[in-house]
């Protein structure tokens, strides 16, 4: 890749005219890097849409020309010629076509097949990797792309779907220090030859050596090679040496001679390197499960699902940092719960605020027709008064009856209760806007857990089914 050390990612940034340069050799300059012949298999390896790799420059120029006249606007130095995406590969994963299909899928998917762009794929150093430029200027001169907010985490997200969608590697976590490779998903951390020679001398101490002399003697049992003049190890089948006084503090020679006599206690590192039980990194399954596709685990998903929703699971499980199913099936309770709690809440707030609705309704009834209740009871209940006042009456024994029911003491102000309805209102308002989020969270991660547990055949003894149809 231009400008640094390979890097397995996908970025995107936009070109404005170079400084001391025009437009037309701006363009120029980056779309012969991209279209490079030497990086290009000569050229094989650049595909276009919209225009011709062989006049692209041109093309972006002319619609630019194109786009003033119809639109009469020119945004000067601050404007943006094109766009350029790179997007990187692991080493010995993918052949240069398929890389460049790839590419072209991406860009296509990221510009909705507005824009004019080339993909050229770079075959000159040991990771394949494409350059995709497009035209800021869309293919019917009329408008410029909008770069959206956070559009580097958008074209990653995208690229990470097609290449888990064609089974090859994404990186478990995008944000690597420039100038690095980073750890890819599967790789297992080795220990170094100095590690491991301190591991190897942790053992031989471990045997009880009497001196200096018999641990060396144990060493070369080992297969390895002590230069007694220089004071070094050679391990079996390195070419180099290594000096004891480049080992750690408790390693050189000394540490040596005083952990044998018995004047230096060392915690061994001997089980430091070794691995341990394996924890069930999720990411690195569902990954390999995909490119597995002639095992039971594949067979039993391509049964219900398809690779899209494979890489969907795999990209939500990677933007959620989910290596673990015990976090995976924590996280999905979480999520229940607390779709659960607000779902709760809006109902409580819901019935509170019928009640309130109600419970005015009454206090109003009963404020009318209290007098005439109380003339009806000084009539010790005549029946002649209740005929001509039945309406009332059945108002006022209604509102006492409801009264009655929520066991008032005394009955509240309208103004109280229209405040305690306002402040329900706006708790039930928040409630939705965490609602809906949590609601579609909680069923993206249902969905995830399922999705694994059959790709990958987990069993956590709990099932989700009738859960994740309840809400969907």
């Amino acid at each position: 890749m231009e400008g640094g050390s390979p890097l397995a990612r996908t970025w995107i940034k936009p070109l404005h005219v170079n400084k001391g340069k025009t437009i037309a050799q701006t363009v120029t300059d980056r779309t012969d890097y991209a279209s490079n012949p030497d990086k290009t298999r000569k050229g094989e390896l650049v595909t276009s849409y919209g225009c011709s790799p062989r006049t692209v420059d041109s093309e972006f120029l002319l619609s630019k020309q194109d786009y003033f006249a119809i639109t009469g606007r020119n945004q000067g130095k601050s404007d943006i010629l094109a766009f350029h995406i790179c997007q990187s590969f692991k080493p010995g994963e993918v052949d240069p076509e398929t890389a460049n299909r790839i590419g072209r899928e991406l860009a296509l998917h990221f510009t909705k097949d507005r824009h004019a762009l080339i993909v050229a794929t770079h075959i000159d150093k040991r990771h394949v990797h494409n350059h995709i430029v497009f035209n800021s200027t869309n293919l019917d001169c009329t408008g410029k792309f909008q770069n959206p907010i956070r559009s580097h985490k958008i074209v990653r997200r995208i690229s990470d779907q097609i290449c888990a969608e064609n089974g090859l590697s994404i990186i478990e976590n995008p944000k690597l220090p420039k100038g690095h490779y980073g750890k890819w998903l599967g790789d297992a951390k080795e220990p170094t030859d100095r590690q491991k020679l301190e591991m190897l001398i942790d053992k031989i101490l471990a045997g009880k050596p009497t001196d200096f002399e018999e641990f060396i003697k144990l060493l070369e049992a080992e297969n390895c090679e002590y230069k007694r003049d220089r004071r070094s190890v050679r391990l079996p089948g390195k070419k180099g040496f290594l000096r004891l006084k480049s080992l750690s503090d408790d390693y050189n020679e000394q540490a040596i001679r005083e952990r044998i006599s018995g004047k230096r206690e060392v915690q061994s590192k001997q089980n430091t390197y070794t691995a341990a039980p394996r924890k069930i990194n999720l990411l690195i399954d569902v990954q390999n499960s995909i490119k597995a596709q002639n095992s039971p685990g594949y067979e039993r998903w391509a049964k219900i699902f398809n690779l899209k929703q494979a890489a969907q699971t795999l990209i939500f499980l990677q933007e959620n940092d989910i290596t673990e199913l015990d976090k995976l099936n924590e996280q999905a309770q979480q999520a229940k719960d607390t779709f659960n709690g607000l779902q709760t809440r809006i109902n409580a707030a819901n019935s509170r605020m019928k009640e309130i609705s109600t419970l005015q309704k009454h206090i109003g009834a009963y404020s009318k027709t209290k007098g005439i209740y109380a003339e009806y009871k000084k009539t010790r209940f005549s029946k002649k008064f209740y005929a001509e006042h039945e309406a009332d009456i059945e108002k006022c024994k209604a509102a006492k009856a409801f009264f009655d029911s929520l066991k008032l003491e005394k009955l509240p102000t309208i103004k109280a209760l229209q405040q305690e309805y306002a402040a329900l209102s706006a708790e039930k308002k928040k409630c939705y806007s965490e609602y809906h989020q949590a609601r579609k969270f909680m069923q993206d991660i249902l969905m995830a857990r399922q999705n694994v547990q059959q790709l990958l055949n987990y069993r956590d003894g709990e099932t989700d089914r009738d859960t994740d149809r309840g809400h969907r």
